[in-house]
């Protein structure tokens, strides 16, 4: 590995992890600044705007990243343009559409989560999904120059405005949280779309022509996408969303306080992800696929030796942690966070999945396996969270984890079999006469 390359990397994590502490930072102020019980509201209206979000807006950005790598390689530079202009309008579309969804939705709030408040917390929150659409198009434009760190450092820019939005905005009530939220995400946007927009330029000019062939393969590959990513976002924001519906906003606050180990845990392998979604992706069209399942076995390996020593010692702290950072009226969450810590810990050793099915151009993997997941995490959300709350919730969470697992595993051993399959073909067609 060459020193830049190196650097590079090392870069990318500092940037990412420093992102993600501030995110972190972002949510113990909003809950020591507004209470258990505003947060409660503070977080429901976040879970629903992410719900919204994810299901409503069209995930363009990974059948750009992978047609995007396939231009590139093949100096397709009209194409190149021509999609980045496509997948812009499909961004701000679906952007849109969420936003004026949770509008519509929001004067039905309060009487649908049983509470006060949430009405005029998930209007001043509606704009987020048209703020933040075209953020990922343009950080996509620089995984294609290789610059992962510099998306590295955009991402500290968003959590860094968000944060000071919280300590700014979060004293003057729920409302006004999400409002300064809503302006800190529109300044980082603009800068991450500013920066894809100067490096599209860096490509060779080349005047934008028709996708032509390649439109029922990059259509195909945006509907699946999508399509997963809305499964994802069933266990993500739907099952608080549910366990708000069940069992009230206040316990939807305690399990996104229960979550923390899990968004550490996705914090410490989100730079190892960028990179194998990068590096892997531009192999794998160039042909090179032993390396490819090289990496994600390295990658799973030092992952599990550094969970069998993380867990315990984050088990056995867990009520201290949860007390010292967060405040005493948050430790009904203890229990949860316990529960959590081990889905975090499956989800960090499977972190490679997100990427991978991109990679090779088999995003349908994510709905396979994550629908297994959301089947067995809804319905047990909403009878376990009715009878446990958050707790109940998460042990919901773990369980459906548990089953993604196991749906992986098939999926690495059928596609193993496949590859030696087609190599043994290959190397057969080549001695025979």
């Amino acid at each position: 590995m060459s020193s830049g390359l190196l650097r590079r990397r090392s870069a990318t994590a500092l940037w990412v992890w420093g992102a993600v502490a501030l995110g972190i930072l972002g949510t113990v102020a909003a809950a020591r600044i507004l209470g258990l019980e505003e947060f409660g509201v503070f977080a429901t209206a976040l879970v629903a705007v992410g719900f919204f979000q994810i299901l409503l807006d069209l995930t363009v950005e990974e059948s750009l990243t992978k047609y995007g790598f396939r231009y590139v390689a093949g100096e397709d530079w009209g194409r190149l343009r021509r999609l980045f202009r496509q997948m812009l309008y499909l961004k701000l579309a679906g952007g849109l559409l969420a936003t004026l969804i949770l509008v519509a939705l929001a004067p039905f709030a309060d009487e649908l989560f049983d509470t006060d408040g949430l009405r005029p917390a998930l209007l001043a929150a509606a704009l987020l999904p048209l703020v933040q659409s075209s953020e990922n198009v343009g950080a996509t434009a620089l995984l294609l120059h290789g610059r992962y760190d510099l998306r590295g450092v955009y991402q500290l820019g968003s959590t860094s405005l968000r944060l000071v939005a919280v300590l700014v905005a979060a004293p003057h009530g729920v409302t006004w949280a999400l409002a300064g939220l809503v302006v800190a995400q529109a300044i980082a946007t603009s800068g991450v779309s500013v920066a894809g927009l100067v490096a599209l330029r860096r490509f060779p000019p080349a005047a934008a022509r028709p996708l032509a062939e390649d439109v029922p393969g990059i259509r195909s590959f945006v509907v699946q996408s999508s399509i997963a990513t809305g499964v994802v976002s069933l266990r993500t924001t739907l099952v608080p969303l549910l366990l708000g519906v069940v069992s009230g906003t206040t316990q939807v606050g305690l399990f996104r306080i229960a979550q923390t180990p899990q968004t550490g845990f996705a914090a410490a392998s989100s730079p190892a992800r960028l990179v194998l979604l990068t590096e892997q992706t531009r192999d794998w069209e160039h042909g090179e696929r032993a390396r490819v399942l090289a990496g994600i076995r390295a990658y799973s390996k030092w992952a599990a030796a550094l969970m069998v020593g993380a867990v315990p010692v984050f088990f056995v702290l867990m009520p201290w942690l949860v007390q010292v950072v967060f405040g005493e009226e948050y430790d009904d969450a203890v229990t949860a966070a316990r529960v959590i810590l081990f889905a975090g810990a499956i989800h960090f050793v499977l972190g490679w999945t997100k990427s991978f099915p991109v990679t090779i151009g088999r995003p349908r993997l994510r709905i396979v396996t994550h629908g297994l997941e959301a089947l067995v995490a809804i319905p047990l959300t909403v009878v376990f969270g009715a009878e446990w709350g958050a707790t109940g919730a998460a042990v919901a969470v773990l369980l459906s984890t548990l089953v993604f697992a196991a749906a992986w595993v098939v999926v690495v051993v059928r596609l193993r079999d496949e590859l030696r399959g087609d190599r043994a073909g290959s190397l057969g067609g080549a001695v025979t006469p």
